[in-house]
C-alpha cells in the first residue's frame, strides 16, 4: 500500500441486483407489441419475394422439393441458399396452408425472438434499463424492420446468430460445456440459412470465451474442440446429405457451377460475396457491391444509400464501446462486463469490415446483421456511460454529452439528405437533443427537482437519437401495399435516397435496389417511369440502375411481378430477358401469385402473369400439358418463380437466378422431352440467360425442331393483322431471338 489520497476507481457496470424493477417487463412487453405491429401491419397486402415464395410453395407440394429447397414441386433446380429458412417458413404452411400469414408467422415470430434473447443478455450484465434501450433500438432499426415484413433468410439468421452470441456470453459465466455446444448448433444452423454471412460474428465468441473464461487453458482448447465438432456437423450436414444422392435423382443446386451444394459454398454464395470474382453473380469488381449497397469502403455504411437504413447510432455505438472497455479497464480478465464489451463490439466490428469491404454482392439488408450488435453497445455502454457521468469524476463529464452530440448532428445530416421528406423532422431533433444535452449539465447534480429533470433530459436525449431512425421504420407498414422495397427483392425502408439504389415511398421515390416503387423490374424488362438497367428500364424515380454481372441481383426476385401486374402496368416482359407468355399485360398487381385477367390468383408476393392475353396462354398451356411433370420451361428464376405462384404448377427455371447455371443441357432438354415430361420451352425477349453457350445452342436445336405456337391457338380475340404481325415477329426471332415465342415439343422432335 502507498500513502496519499485515495485513487476513486473508474466507474464500471451495473452491480448485480437479485429485484426487477416493476416497470422492466411492461416495458419489453410493450417494446414487443410495438415490433409486432412494425413487422406484421399491412403484411397481407405486402410484396414478398418470389424467389423464395415459389420455392416454399413447392416444399409444400413435394416433401424432397422441401429439403432440397426446389424451386419447382418437379425437382428440376433450388435457390441459391440452403433451406433452412424455407423448411422453417414451409411447414408453417404445412401446417395453417399457403398464404402470407403463414409463410411469415415464423419470420416475426424469429425477429421478436431475437429482440427477447437480446434484452436477456443485455440485462444479464448490464442491467434493466440498458436491456430495454438494447431492445428498443433493435426494434426500430430501419433495414430490421424492412428485412423482418419479409420472406428472405436474414430474419432467421439473425436470430440464430444473437442466440449462439448469447450463448456463448453464458459459456463463459457458468463455464458449463452445454451452452458453448449450443452455441456451435446455432451458428451451424446461421450457416445452414446463408451459408458463411451466418459465421461472421463466430471469432468474437470463440476469442471472448479463450480470453475471459475462468477454465484451465486445456480445459477449454478440450470444450472449444467439442463445441468445433458440434459446430461442423450442424454446418454442414445439408451439404453432406444432398452429395450422398446420385446427381441424377436430385435437382440442380442454384447458384452452383456444377450442380454440388459444395461448389455454392465456396463460390457464389461463399467467398464469392466478400472477394467477388467471377462466376455465378457473385460479383466482381464492385459490380454488385457497387450497384446495390455502394462502392466497397470503411465509408460504405454511411453512404446515402445505407445511413439511413442502419447507420443512426453506430458512432454512439463506438463511442460507447471504447469508453466502456477504458471504464472496465483494471477489472480482472474474466470481469463479465467487459466480456460483453468484446463480445457485442467484436459482432459490430465484424460485421461492419465484412459489409463494408465486400466486392460480390451486398444488399442493404444484408447489414441487418449489425443492429444486434449496435443495440447491445448503444444499452450497456450507453448506460456505462451514464454511470460515469453521474459519477463525478471530470474526465468522463463530457464522453456522454459528446456521443449524443455526435449522434444528433449525424440524423440532422441523414435527414437532410431526403430532400423535402418530414422537413420538420431534422430541425426538431437538432432543438431537443441541444436542450437535452444542456439539461444534462445544468442538472447534473442535486437531488428532488433537480433530479427529475436531469432524468427528463437524458430521456429527451434518448428521443431525439430514436426519432430519426424510428421515422424510417415506420414506412414500410405504413406505405400503403408494401412490405419492403423493391416488392420483397431489396427491401428498405425510409424516404428516397442514394440515387437510384435505396430509399422508400416516403420521399415519392423508391425503396428498393433499382430506385422504383415496389414490384422493381430486374434486368431485361421494362416497367413505366425510371432510369435504366441492362437489358430495359427501371420502375420508378429515376436514376441508373445497374445490376450484377449475370443478369440479376443474387438474393431474391421482383416480387410484384414484371408480368404486368404491378403497379403501372408493364410490357409483360420477364426480368432478366423474355416476355411473358403471349404478349403484354396490364393491370395492378395485388398479392404474391395473383395475376389479372383472369389467371388464378394465389396469396400474395409473387405477382402473376398479368393481362388477358398472358391468362388465355397460362389457360392453352394447361389445357394442353398433356401429362407433362413442367407445365414450361423458361430461362430464370424469376420468371419461373412466378409462374409457379400463378399457376401452382411445377415450371423450370432452365438457368437460375442470374442466367448462369448450368442446370439445363441440350442432352438434358432432349431426355425431359422424350419422356414427355416437358412439352413448352419459351425462347427469345432479350435472351435466355448469361450462359450464352448453352442458349445458343439449344436456341438453334429447339428452333430447328418444335413447333412454334402462335398466339391466334390461345387468343381467339387477335385479330388477322395482329396475328399476321406476331406470325413475322416470330419469324425474324429465328435468328435474332428478340421476340418471345412458346414452343412445343413431343417426344417424335427428338431425332
Amino acid at each position: 500500500m502507498t500513502s496519499g489520497a485515495p485513487t476513486a476507481e473508474p466507474p464500471q457496470g451495473p452491480p448485480p441486483t437479485s429485484t426487477t424493477p416493476r416497470w422492466s417487463l411492461p416495458a419489453l412487453v410493450a417494446i414487443l407489441v410495438l415490433a409486432a405491429v412494425l413487422y406484421s401491419w399491412n403484411l397481407s397486402g405486402s410484396s414478398l419475394n418470389s424467389f423464395y415464395s415459389s420455392a416454399i410453395y413447392s416444399g409444400t407440394q413435394n416433401w424432397k422439393a422441401w429439403f432440397f429447397g426446389s424451386l419447382d414441386a418437379g425437382n428440376f433446380l433450388t435457390v441459391d441458399k440452403p433451406p433452412f429458412s424455407l423448411m422453417v417458413m414451409g411447414l408453417s404452411c404445412r401446417i395453417f396452408g399457403f398464404g402470407t400469414w403463414q409463410m411469415m408467422l415464423p419470420e416475426v415470430a424469429a425477429a421478436l425472438g431475437t429482440i427477447w434473447i437480446l434484452h436477456s443478455s443485455v440485462k444479464r450484465y448490464f442491467g434493466h434499463v440498458a436491456a430495454i434501450i438494447a431492445a428498443l433500438v433493435l426494434a426500430l432499426t430501419p433495414i430490421t424492420v424492412a428485412i423482418n415484413r419479409d420472406n428472405n433468410p436474414d430474419t432467421l439468421l439473425v436470430l440464430l446468430m444473437v442466440a449462439g452470441a448469447a450463448l456463448g456470453l453464458r459459456a463463459v459465466r457458468t463455464e458449463r460445456l452445454l451452452p458453448l455446444i449450443g452455441s456451435a448448433v446455432c451458428f451451424g444452423f446461421a450457416f445452414n440459412t446463408k451459408l458463411l454471412q451466418g459465421y461472421i460474428a463466430l471469432p468474437a465468441v470463440f476469442a471472448v470465451y479463450l480470453f475471459a473464461s475462468k477454465l484451465g487453458w486445456k480445459k477449454k482448447l478440450v470444450q472449444l474442440s467439442l463445441a468445433t465438432v458440434a459446430l461442423a456437423v450442424s454446418s454442414f450436414w445439408w451439404a453432406t446429405a444432398v452429395s450422398l444422392v446420385p446427381a441424377a435423382d436430385r435437382p440442380y443446386i442454384g447458384g452452383s457451377t456444377d450442380g454440388t451444394a459444395w461448389d455454392l459454398i465456396m463460390g457464389y454464395d461463399g467467398f464469392g460475396r466478400v472477394f467477388g470474382g467471377e462466376g455465378n453473380g457473385g460479383g466482381g469488381g464492385g459490380g454488385g457491391g457497387g450497384t446495390f449497397a455502394g462502392t466497397a469502403g470503411l465509408g460504405r455504411m454511411f453512404n446515402d444509400i445505407l445511413g439511413g437504413q442502419i447507420s443512426w447510432l453506430l458512432p454512439f455505438s463506438a463511442i460507447a464501446l471504447i469508453a466502456g472497455l477504458a471504464l472496465v479497464g483494471r477489472a480482472p480478465r474474466t470481469d463479465p462486463t467487459r466480456a460483453a464489451l468484446v463480445m457485442w463490439g467484436g459482432w459490430t466490428l465484424l460485421h461492419y469490415v465484412t459489409f463494408s469491404m465486400a466486392q460480390g454482392t451486398m444488399h442493404p439488408y444484408y447489414t441487418t446483421a449489425l443492429a444486434p450488435g449496435i443495440a447491445a453497445l448503444c444499452g450497456g455502454g450507453g448506460v456505462m456511460l451514464w454511470r460515469a457521468f453521474r459519477g463525478g469524476d471530470a474526465r468522463w463529464s463530457w464522453v456522454l454529452p459528446a456521443g449524443l452530440a455526435v449522434t444528433g448532428i449525424w440524423a440532422i445530416v441523414v435527414l437532410r439528405r431526403a430532400s423535402g421528406w418530414n422537413t420538420w423532422l431534422w430541425p426538431t431533433i437538432g432543438v431537443l437533443m441541444i436542450l437535452a444535452i444542456v439539461g444534462l449539465f445544468v442538472f447534473r447534480s442535486g437531488s428532488g427537482n433537480r433530479a427529475r429533470l436531469l432524468t427528463a433530459s437524458i430521456v429527451a436525449a434518448i428521443i431525439a437519437a430514436l426519432a430519426g431512425p424510428t421515422a424510417y421504420a415506420v414506412t414500410p407498414a405504413a406505405s400503403s401495399g408494401s412490405g419492403g422495397g423493391m416488392g420483397g427483392t431489396n427491401p428498405t425502408a425510409g424516404p428516397s435516397t442514394g440515387g437510384g439504389m435505396g430509399g422508400g415511398p416516403g420521399g415519392g421515390g423508391n425503396r428498393g435496389g433499382f430506385g422504383g416503387t415496389r414490384g422493381g423490374e430486374m434486368p431485361g424488362g421494362t416497367q413505366a417511369g425510371g432510369g435504366t438497367a441492362p437489358g430495359g428500364m427501371t420502375p420508378g424515380g429515376g436514376g441508373t440502375g445497374e445490376v450484377p454481372q449475370g443478369g440479376g441481383a443474387p438474393s431474391g426476385a421482383p416480387t410484384g411481378g414484371t408480368t404486368g401486374g404491378q403497379q403501372g402496368g408493364t410490357t409483360g416482359e420477364f426480368p432478366g430477358g423474355g416476355t411473358a407468355p403471349g404478349g403484354t399485360g396490364s393491370g395492378t398487381g395485388t398479392a404474391p401469385g395473383a395475376a389479372t385477367g383472369g389467371t388464378r390468383g394465389g396469396f400474395g408476393g409473387g405477382g402473376g402473369m398479368g393481362g388477358t392475353t398472358s391468362s388465355a396462354l397460362i389457360s392453352y398451356l394447361e389445357k394442353h400439358q398433356d401429362g407433362a411433370k413442367w407445365l414450361l420451361a423458361v430461362s430464370n428464376s424469376q420468371s419461373a418463380g412466378q409462374l409457379i405462384l400463378s399457376t401452382h404448377k411445377p415450371v423450370i427455371s432452365m438457368w437460375g437466378f442470374t442466367g448462369s447455371d448450368k442446370a439445363m443441357t441440350l442432352a438434358k432438354l432432349k431426355e425431359l422431352v422424350k419422356k414427355g415430361e416437358l412439352h413448352y420451352i419459351q425462347l427469345g425477349g432479350g435472351g435466355m440467360g448469361g450462359n450464352s453457350s448453352l442458349n445458343t445452342e439449344i436456341t438453334a436445336w429447339v428452333q430447328k425442331n418444335a413447333t412454334a405456337v402462335k398466339e391466334s391457338a390461345y387468343d381467339k380475340s387477335a385479330s388477322t393483322e395482329k396475328s399476321s404481325s406476331s406470325s413475322s415477329s416470330s419469324s425474324s426471332s429465328s435468328s435474332t431471338t428478340s421476340t418471345s415465342t412458346i414452343y412445343r415439343l413431343d417426344p417424335s422432335d427428338v431425332k
